[in-house]
């Protein structure tokens, strides 16, 4: 059972073993309609990374959750790759190192299969772009489901989702116990959406990207072998400059969190790879990654872990050097005082003065 699936390994008398995946739902999962949005999206993902040389699991058969499904619940069924999770796994630096050289090839391999829109692939079969399927991107209006997506770029990315969080604060549908903050916070990087695009070296395409990397998704086996890419659920297209930085699961995590802005060892060694096989272009994504990452962690932190909040923004704030000499409670105090005149923002004000 993962954070999102259940798993059912089913095992046939010839030794082929497939897996059933089916998502986890209770109380707090959302409505089928989202579900079935989420599940065709990753099946359309994997038929079409079937037709290139990663190494992902075969889809065989796939089923939403509608009235006439037999089984009573939506599943995917697809092949059973074999290998440990890399995060499972210990490793030393040329171990890492091997792993990063198979990893940098299959990013060379999804660079070729360029894409005109941001988004989602949504029909089994082609490479189609449509909406985007991921949870905090769907909003909800009297139960009407409303995605976002396709997009034509970064900023009308950036833009439609920040101001989703925006609305969804304002309708007490997120950050209750902090909303005057996480207001705060979202209104302040809708005004960086500029800053932290024009760092970014883009191509005016979109590729591939596996949206949740931070290493249970690589398998390998006992010589550090990659035996396949698994978990493409969220998988989106996205410009070179957020397609091709470093994966989480070469960050140092503490480092980041703490709100260095310099290069783990580890991304300095995939970038030199990129290099080293001809690829420049991917090469800078790496090398020049980190205010992008800042940017994406901070939109729609979950603010539980406000000190851990604290490090990735104060982090933002030094690498777009933007109020990046002030504490939190200075920033706040300034924040307040430059959006005085939002209406959002004086409507959370009053709300809280009223409790």
């Amino acid at each position: 059972m993962g954070g999102m699936n259940y798993h059912i390994e089913l095992r046939f008398d010839d030794g082929v073993k497939w897996i059933a995946r089916i998502r986890r739902f209770n109380a707090t999962s959302p409505p089928a309609e989202l579900r079935d949005h989420i599940i065709q999206r990753e099946v359309a993902t994997l038929k079409f990374l079937e037709q290139t040389s990663a190494p992902t699991p075969k889809v065989f058969d796939f089923t939403l959750d509608h009235a006439d499904n037999p089984v009573g619940v939506g599943y995917i069924l697809m092949e059973k790759l074999p290998g440990k999770p890399l995060l499972e796994v210990s490793r030393t630096k040329e171990q890492m190192k091997r792993v990063m050289e198979q990893l940098a090839d299959v990013f060379i391999e999804l660079h070729k299969y360029p894409f005109n829109r941001l988004g989602s692939l949504d029909n089994p079969g082609d490479s189609h772009v449509g909406a985007l399927a991921r949870e905090s991107l769907t909003d909800f209006i009297q139960s009407e489901m409303r995605t976002m997506g396709p997009f034509s770029s970064m900023e009308e990315y950036h833009k439609s989702s920040l101001q989703l969080l925006l609305d969804q604060i304002l309708r007490q549908e997120m950050y209750s116990n902090r909303a005057v903050d996480a207001y705060l916070i979202h209104r302040f990087l809708l005004d960086l959406v500029p800053s932290v695009l024009s760092s970014a070296q883009d191509d005016g395409k979109f590729y591939l990207k596996h949206a949740d990397d931070k290493g249970d998704h690589i398998l390998v086996d006992e010589n550090f072998n990659i035996t396949g890419i698994i978990d493409w659920e969220w998988a989106h297209t996205a410009p070179l400059s957020h397609a091709f930085n470093s994966p989480l699961a070469i960050f140092d995590v503490a480092e980041f969190y703490n709100g260095v802005n310099n290069l783990s060892d580890n991304e300095t060694v995939f970038a030199r790879i990129f290099g080293g096989k001809g690829h420049q272009d991917l090469a800078d994504s790496v090398w020049k990654g980190r205010l992008q990452h800042r940017f994406n962690f901070c939109c729609g932190h979950n603010l539980e872990d406000w000190s851990g909040f604290l490090g990735l923004f104060q982090g933002l704030r030094n690498a777009v050097k933007v109020d990046d000499g002030m504490d939190w409670d200075g920033w706040k105090i300034a924040a307040l005082d430059r959006y005085k005149d939002d209406a959002g923002l004086q409507l959370l004000l009053r709300r809280k003065g009223n409790t």
